[in-house]
């Protein structure tokens, strides 16, 4: 039996709907494919794509952070989706040129430019998973997630992500003028920062994680990025101005109707580049800043 339960209201009386806990059917993941974006913030890129060793990825795509995401789909109990999902990773990392190629030919030059190939991913969604999948992937260095899905009636679809394992991106060494050019990452950042900054983002952090059991954290070379299934919060940290600038998926149209923007607090960057995703920027200067936007955090977290 499911621990969770959804019940519908027609008036007063309250009716459980029964949820479906059978092996994933191809049609579903035509669905999770068509819908990925929505679902788990990931870019669709190829469905079924053959590997030269004779295997297929069951779904590939790009996340909202750049990285590389291989998703396997457990169709039947006894499939071990996890050890299948590693030798891809593997395959992947070998062939990173092949797959640059599939996005540039899928999208463009420039997100194909801009894979991020530290920690790429693997999403493993099953109707269920036993108790040492969970334990096997926490052993394991890798960018992993389990995600459990439901289905109830005919038109609800659950996802619970039960767990995942984060790995901390690499430093990302680049060529400039036949030299080797070391940018500074948003960790050495959080590193040169004075100490009024650094216990400012602890702050920060503490409070995020602390919004749910469900939130992961992200180490990315431009910002850290905050999410359950999907990013609600990215961080960068600027100690060169003593600001923490953080990104929201909050629609600032709904800000300025309602508490207005505040020139130096939030900014509408719908229409303006920067890392990260979210469309409300929010600078954070000091701890009164912080509560102020708190319930802004809380409101893309309960969005995402």
């Amino acid at each position: 039996m499911s621990d969770i339960k959804l019940f519908q209201q027609t008036g007063a009386t309250l009716t459980e709907l029964e949820s479906a806990s059978s092996p994933l059917e191809r049609a579903l993941q035509t669905t999770f494919e068509q819908n990925l974006e929505t679902l788990l913030g990931v870019r669709f890129l190829a469905s079924e794509y053959a590997t030269s060793h004779g295997g297929r990825m069951d779904t590939l795509g790009v996340d909202e952070n750049g990285y590389p995401v291989i998703i396997e789909y457990k169709r039947q109990r006894d499939e071990n989706i996890i050890n299948q999902g590693l030798f891809y990773l593997d395959w992947l990392m070998d062939h990173r040129g092949e797959f640059e190629l599939l996005v540039r030919d899928k999208f463009d030059k420039a997100t194909a430019d801009a894979i991020e190939w530290s920690a790429p991913r693997l999403i493993c969604i099953a109707a269920s998973f036993t108790k040492f999948d969970e334990h096997a992937i926490k052993q394991m260095s890798r960018n992993i997630e389990l995600i459990r899905y439901r289905k109830f009636g005919d038109d609800l679809l659950m996802l619970d992500l039960l767990t995942a394992v984060s790995t901390k991106a690499q430093p990302v060494i680049a060529s400039q003028n036949g030299k080797a050019t070391k940018y500074k990452t948003n960790a050495q950042s959080l590193a040169d920062a004075n100490d009024d900054l650094t216990n400012l983002y602890a702050d920060i952090e503490v409070f995020m994680v602390g919004l749910g059991d469900d939130v992961v954290q992200k180490t990315l070379n431009n910002y850290f990025a905050f999410k359950r299934i999907k990013n609600f919060a990215c961080v960068e940290v600027k100690p060169q101005i003593n600001v923490i600038r953080l990104y929201l998926k909050v629609d600032p149209e709904v800000v300025e109707m309602t508490d207005g923007l505040e020139e130096g607090f939030t900014r509408d960057v719908r229409n303006i580049g920067h890392f990260g995703t979210g469309d409300l920027e929010v600078t954070i200067k000091n701890h009164e800043d912080l509560e102020r936007a708190k319930p802004l955090i809380l409101q893309s977290y309960e969005a995402s």
